[in-house]
């Protein structure tokens, strides 16, 4: 069996064997790196400022070696803050008003990732399968190409895809569109991110779907897929039982009382969609006046990117959002919503998540969005809560028969939603709940991962 390489920004720190901390992803590739033996390579998260890196840092665990690179403090500005997270990002986040061009950036992306590829080449054999993660290292593929390596290698894209007319807003998208083209397998979330892939190779001729999964641009011919990331369904579901006894999710369940608990967890990003969410919240209270003093609205964002801009002011926006409902609904001895800005433990959040009769997940824009599988798995067979998903959520094209699917710019409509989700009969909360859960059973992130790499070496 081959050695498995896989190349991503940055690389979990290894942990000891079933540490509570490690997420689903990190988890089935380190089972896969297990199996076959191979490489973990990226950023290590540290800038070496004005001074070339150092050597690679590589630490052995089993089978398993961990390879970080520092990088310059230039590298940081223009690869990671500039081009990756103020082009890319908003750009497939269909958010065009957002995207700040600069030569200067999008020349550093381009720089780093040829550094990447220098880097890995030294470990590589002939015969490893490379497995590239994510947005920032799309023409890590062709680097590698330039350099002679005719290896395997597989790109999985963790955010959507945009049409056409989005992408070519990005000077260099065809750049962009070769880099692709360089890769065995290009992996999306969606099946209408797939689409939209194949339709920007259609627009200026650049390549073409031509069937049975293969696509052909820039003279090459390779695959592409759908495969929807997941989560450890089984341990997941598992681990969310324990955690309710947990006396920190104790001390949550008595704060609450008997009000019912609407949960939302989220990275602190725009295209999260908190600020409608809020909106869509007031609305309900409003329109429902049977539910005042008798639901409480748990939103959990840890701090994101606090050096871009952009973030910084919409930490402002939602904190100040969520005093003004608070201003406007709560009483003495209720506080209608709880912001809390900082990370929690996944044990904790396992918990509370089982604790939520509600969970409210209504990105803008997602790739997939692993915290609506979480909250499901989460869920107390005999007494599920209801999932009120975004539409625009990767996640939907998975849970459509069992979450109630809201349009996140409808304020109206979520608000509609939560009050059929909170006064949802136990039966059909329990036939939706089964449904999404036989689903995340079988597709879970063993499979995904089972699933590409099997494609990648077909």
């Amino acid at each position: 069996m081959s050695r498995l390489v896989i190349v991503s920004n940055r690389v979990p720190a290894p942990t000891k064997e079933g540490a509570a901390s490690a997420g689903g992803l990190a988890v089935a590739l380190k089972a896969a790196l297990e199996q076959r033996g191979g490489i973990w390579m990226g950023w290590s998260g540290k800038s070496s400022e004005n001074d070339e890196p150092g050597p690679l840092s590589l630490t052995e665990e089993g089978k398993i070696t961990y390879a970080l690179t520092d990088l310059t403090g230039k590298d940081v500005e223009e690869y990671y803050h500039g081009f990756a997270n103020r082009v890319l990002w908003p750009i497939c986040h269909y958010r065009l008003d957002l995207a700040e061009y600069g030569r200067k950036e999008m020349a550093g992306y381009f720089r780093v990732n040829r550094f990447f590829a220098h880097r890995l080449a030294p470990l590589l054999r002939p015969d490893d399968i490379i497995w590239v993660h994510d947005y920032h290292l799309i023409p890590l593929a062709a680097e590698l190409r330039q350099m002679g390596f005719k290896n395997r290698i597989g790109f999985f894209l963790h955010i959507p895809w945009p049409p056409a007319d989005v992408l070519y807003t990005m000077p260099v998208h065809e750049e962009i569109m070769h880099g692709l083209a360089a890769y065995d397998l290009v992996g999306f979330q969606t099946d209408h991110d797939l689409e939209n892939f194949a339709g920007c190779l259609r627009r200026e001729d650049m390549g073409d779907a031509i069937g049975d999964g293969r696509f052909t641009a820039h003279g090459k011919v390779f695959k592409g897929g759908a495969y929807g990331i997941s989560i450890e369904t089984a341990a997941f579901a598992e681990f969310a039982k324990k955690a309710s006894s947990h006396h920190l999710v104790q001390r949550a369940r008595q704060s609450v009382k008997d009000r019912d608990l609407i949960i939302g967890v989220d990275r602190l990003d725009y295209s999260k969609g908190i600020t409608q969410r809020l909106d869509a919240f007031e609305r309900f209270i409003v329109n429902n006046p049977a539910h005042q003093r008798k639901v409480t609205y748990l939103q959990i964002t840890p701090k994101s990117r606090s050096e871009v801009p952009e973030y910084e002011q919409m930490q402002r926006t939602v904190a100040e959002q969520a005093g003004r409902v608070n201003g406007a609904l709560g009483t003495v001895d209720w506080v209608p919503v709880r912001y809390i800005n900082r990370s929690v433990s996944r044990p904790i959040l396992a918990g509370l998540y089982r604790l939520a009769e509600v969970g409210l997940v209504t990105p803008l824009r997602d790739g997939m969005n692993l915290v609506a599988k979480e909250y499901v798995a989460a869920q107390d067979p005999e007494d599920p809560g209801v999932l009120v998903l975004s539409r625009f959520a990767g996640a939907a094209r998975e849970l459509k028969k069992g979450a109630l699917l809201v349009n996140p710019y409808d304020i109206e409509g979520t608000a509609n939603a939560l009050a059929r989700a909170l006064n949802m009969p136990l039966e059909e909360r329990q036939e939706r709940w089964r449904k999404m859960m036989d689903h995340l059973l079988v597709h879970d992130v063993s499979r995904w991962c089972q699933d590409f790499l099997d494609d990648l070496v077909a």
